[in-house]
Order: structure tokens, then C-alpha cells, then sequence
């Protein structure tokens, strides 16, 4: 499976040019005429209509009164912030800092009781420790962030981190094994996280399961990716944050992850990979 920004937000793009599109043949409107009513070229609204230029909240507004159809012009307005909220450009997102996308979270958190989480690249945030936190998000900043608030950012996570501890929430996470050796921030960073591992797997609310490197492996690694409880998906992308909600692709990433699952191993035997991962360091 590959999932690119477009998968989702851009099909979510297409059903509302067909919704303008349905409002406009409702009206007994062709294409030409309402371009004439609004006073734009026919070519902007052929390129709303299929999809190729996303049309503004006032081009909705537009386009609803001008087919008669006031009444639905709210719906179609937060139909478009629902889609444009759907994949945000990190450079957007991080805009004010590290800080704010770390607090931007919380509220899906706390709505959240299943947390499934699958990564390849590093250990998920929920589980950093507090060096490995800094060490990532550092990167981050030095990478793509005018704004350094890397120290609050990191505070921010890991007061985010309480809610393993919270009644009423389980936790599953899969990491690739390479993730326990790419040497993020040093020796002594990756020995405190690979620690930190060991400790979070034994909490009774939480499944941590390393995914083996084999020779004859079957599945391949994917993108990293999150779902909460059976209603949403985040996948980081080296662009941006995609936000999926349709219940097709929910369930695809579930699938995978419950593929991923039967590849991993878990309790003694992932510790044993951890700890062969540790006396790599010495």
C-alpha cells in the first residue's frame, strides 16, 4: 500500500466539484451561463467543477446564489476547511513552531481509546524518550522551522506522554527493527530509548511489537501511521500531515496494520531483539 496526499484529500477535492456541479444542473445551468451570472471566464468554472482549481469559500457563496441554492452554501463552505484541513504542508503546520503542532494533537488524543501505531523511520512519539524526543525534533527545526522552540516543543510531548498511564486506553505500537538501529542522536540517546522500550512494553495497557528484518520477509515496510480508535488516520509525510477519515481507507490502514502485526514479534522476543540492539552499542 502507498498512500500519497491525493488519496484521500483529493478524492475528498473531487466529491465536492461534483457537488457544485449537481447545484448547477439542478439550476438548469449550463457551464457558460453561470460564468455569465458570476462574471468569471468559463474556463474557472470548467476548472472547479472537474477538480483541477479548488474553488475559495466566496467562489462557493458565489456559486450557490447564483444557482439558487443559498441554502446550501454553509454545508459546502466547511465541506472545503474540512478538505483542506485534510493534508496541511508541514511548512504551514510549524509556521509558529514545534510547540504549537505538539499541542495540536491533544484534543484527538484525549477522544482517543485505541491507539494503533506503526512506524519505520523512529520510534513513535507516545513512547520517546525525553533525548531521543529532542534529538528528533531538533532535526526538524534545523531542517525546516525558522522559529526554535524546540525545548518547549519537547515538553510539550512529553506531558503529552502522561495519557499511557491513563484508565481506560490501550495502546499498540509496531516498529521495524532498523528503527532500533539508526543511530539516532548517538550511542547514549539510542541505549536511554532502547531502555525506554523495555519499560513501555511492560505496561499492562500497552502491545510493543518490532517487525524482524528477514531475508524472506513478505510484507514491505510502509509509511508511517496512526489510527485512532476505528474513526481516523495520520500519516506523516516528508511534505506534510494527511488526515484521513473515509472509512474505506481507515479500514485498508487497519488491515495493514494488523498484517504488519502478524510479522512482528512481541513480549520475550521482542525484548531479545532490543536487547541485541543494546549490546550493538557497546
Amino acid at each position: 500500500m502507498s498512500v500519497s496526499a491525493s488519496s484521500s484529500a483529493e478524492q475528498a477535492r473531487k466529491d465536492l466539484a461534483a457537488q457544485l456541479g449537481e447545484i448547477r444542473l439542478d439550476a438548469g445551468l449550463k457551464g457558460s451561463h453561470l460564468a455569465a451570472r458570476l462574471g468569471w471566464y468559463p474556463s474557472k468554472v470548467s476548472r472547479i467543477q472537474t477538480a483541477r482549481t479548488s474553488p475559495s469559500a466566496d467562489d462557493i457563496r458565489a456559486w450557490c446564489t447564483a444557482c439558487g441554492a443559498e441554502d446550501q452554501a454553509a454545508d459546502l463552505v466547511q465541506q472545503l476547511r474540512d478538505v483542506e484541513g485534510m493534508f496541511i504542508e508541514w511548512r504551514r503546520m510549524e509556521r509558529a513552531g514545534l510547540r504549537r503542532a505538539q499541542q495540536a494533537v491533544r484534543p484527538l488524543f484525549e477522544r482517543t481509546s485505541r491507539f494503533r501505531a506503526y512506524s519505520s523511520w523512529f520510534v513513535p512519539g507516545l513512547i520517546q524518550s525525553r533525548a531521543y524526543t529532542e534529538t528528533v525534533l531538533r532535526a526538524v527545526q534545523r531542517r525546516r522551522v525558522a522559529v526554535d522552540d524546540v525545548d518547549a516543543a519537547v515538553a510539550a510531548r512529553m506531558e503529552r506522554q502522561q495519557i499511557l498511564h491513563e484508565s481506560g486506553r490501550t495502546f499498540a505500537f509496531l516498529v521495524e527493527e532498523s528503527v532500533l538501529r539508526s543511530g539516532m542522536g548517538g550511542r547514549e540517546v539510542m541505549a536511554g530509548q532502547l531502555g525506554q522500550l523495555i519499560t513501555i512494553g511492560s505496561l499492562p495497557n500497552v502491545s510493543l511489537g518490532i517487525v524482524p528484518m528477514r531475508a524472506d520477509r513478505t510484507r514491505m515496510p510502509v509509511e508511517g501511521f496512526w489510527i485512532y480508535n476505528s474513526e481516523q488516520v495520520n500519516v506523516e509525510l516528508v511534505s506534510g500531515y494527511l488526515t484521513i477519515t473515509q472509512p474505506r481507507e481507515v479500514t485498508t490502514y487497519a488491515e495493514t496494520f494488523a498484517e504488519l502485526a502478524d510479522l512482528a514479534v512481541h513480549g520475550a522476543e521482542a525484548r531479545a531483539l532490543i536487547a541485541l540492539a543494546l549490546r550493538s552499542l557497546e
